[in-house]
């Protein structure tokens, strides 16, 4: 049985990135390329660039978790809207939402390849987050 784009997608963000570091050769085409819009402004990252990105937020984070609202797929391209919550080393027992995402992904050779992405930093507030319920 073969895996569909959307449960490729589901499970690369249910993965815990900064802990597996195989899970990218295992998920990510080695030609990714990412276009990301964030508050910080535009960036491009390739493979090595997402690698060493979530190396380093390893770096600070002691958990770090993928909450999806939404998830939608036509064919070989699946849209994502997720929020990414973590606990920080300096505080363990408090999780924050970091930073919400939608991203659009096309897929190649079973493996992300081209991604859209957009991104602003996490509103914790109850009316944000009550947005994020999967409805």
């Amino acid at each position: 049985m073969s895996n569909t784009a959307k449960d490729i997608v589901k499970s690369f963000y249910e993965t815990d990135l900064i802990h597996n570091s195989e899970a990218f050769s295992e998920y990510l085409h080695p030609e990714i390329e990412l276009y990301w819009n964030s508050s910080f402004g535009f960036s491009k990252k390739n493979f090595n660039d997402i690698k060493t990105m979530f190396s380093e937020m390893a770096l600070s984070f002691e958990t770090f978790r993928c909450e999806i609202s939404h998830l939608i797929a036509e064919d070989n391209q699946v849209t994502i809207r997720y929020t990414y919550f973590a606990k920080t080393i300096e505080t363990p027992d408090k999780e924050e939402a970091i930073a919400h995402f939608i991203s659009i992904w096309e897929l190649k050779d079973a493996k992300l390849y081209r991604g859209y992405q957009i991104s602003q930093q996490g509103d914790s507030t109850p009316e944000s987050m009550k947005s994020f319920l999967s409805k």
